[in-house]
């Protein structure tokens, strides 16, 4: 590890090759793609290699290298989020009707989330969406699992009041 932090690259491919099997796996089940899974993979380690010299050793490697994964993937979904909703808004014609699906019948489940508190929304989607736990959640995000376990509620009742309008 220190020799990594140091720069020395053949210490870093050691570190990638023992972590990299779980870092995948986790782009893999929060993305369900393994394409997708493969690139984020890559950049997981690009950002570790970058901030490696940086790591102070407060939580393990491993959590560290969860955590950055977990920030990636989700940079990665709302960059994705925003390239969607500026193709939703192409595809309008010009009395802003959709051109693809009658707009009172739709339901934006992407708008809905981004009305949401980040932490909420964060919460809601790891848990609700891709299935961790509030323990994981609460390691991953750096919070309580109680906080976990009230962030989720209010995500919940906060969709649910969405959608009832």
């Amino acid at each position: 590890m220190r020799r990594a932090q140091q720069g020395d690259v053949a210490a870093f491919e050691a570190l990638y090759r023992m972590h990299a099997p779980a870092v995948f796996a986790l782009c893999r089940r929060m993305l369900g793609d393994e394409q997708q899974a493969r690139e984020l993979l890559q950049d997981v380690f690009v950002r570790a290699w970058e901030r490696l010299p940086s790591f102070r050793g407060d939580s393990s490697l491993a959590t560290w290298l969860h955590r950055l994964g977990v920030n990636v993937v989700l940079e990665r979904m709302r960059s994705t989020k925003r390239e969607a909703s500026r193709r939703a808004d192409a595809s309008e014609d010009s009395l802003g009707r959709s051109t693809e699906t009658d707009a009172d019948t739709r339901m934006d489940l992407e708008s809905a989330l981004a009305t949401l508190a980040p932490g909420a929304r964060q919460v809601f989607l790891l848990h609700d969406v891709y299935g961790y736990s509030h323990d994981e959640i609460a390691s991953i995000v750096g919070i309580a699992p109680a906080t976990a376990r009230v962030q989720l509620w209010r995500a919940r009742r906060a969709l649910m009041r969405i959608i009832e309008l």
